[in-house]
């Protein structure tokens, strides 16, 4: 999967890049906030639909460990991971061509999000 391929280079990138300055985190918030939903919807629908890992809960994991958020922020970002997996897990119990679908919107979003925070506040 070419998306795929191109969101794990990009979430690899922005792990890489220091976290938001204090100057620029609320801009930094709301993409960021926006990607952690994107991995939960990724995570709960790839499992669906046969992958069965852990992968996308580990970029969420990876994400935490370099933002090193302090514990309301954390809270905030665990929770939208955990909105983006429930809002499918409520949706759809196996795979079909509609959840195979929002893996790719979700796929190509999670890499539009990568990109721009990288080329945003990326050092």
């Amino acid at each position: 999967m070419r998306n795929g391929s191109v969101f794990c280079s990009l979430m690899a990138v922005l792990l890489l890049v220091a976290p938001a300055s204090q100057a620029n985190e609320s801009s930094y918030e709301s993409p960021l906030l926006r990607l952690a939903e994107v991995l939960g919807s990724i995570h709960y629908l790839r499992n669906l639909c046969g992958e069965e890992t852990e992968a996308w809960r580990g970029k969420m994991e990876e994400l935490l460990e370099t933002e090193a958020p302090s514990p309301a922020r954390r809270e905030k970002l665990i929770a939208s991971f955990n909105r983006g997996y429930r809002s499918f897990a409520g949706t759809y119990e196996k795979c079909t061509d509609q959840a195979l679908s929002a893996i790719d919107h979700y796929m190509n979003e999670g890499a539009r999000i990568s990109t721009e925070i990288v080329q945003r506040y990326g050092n």
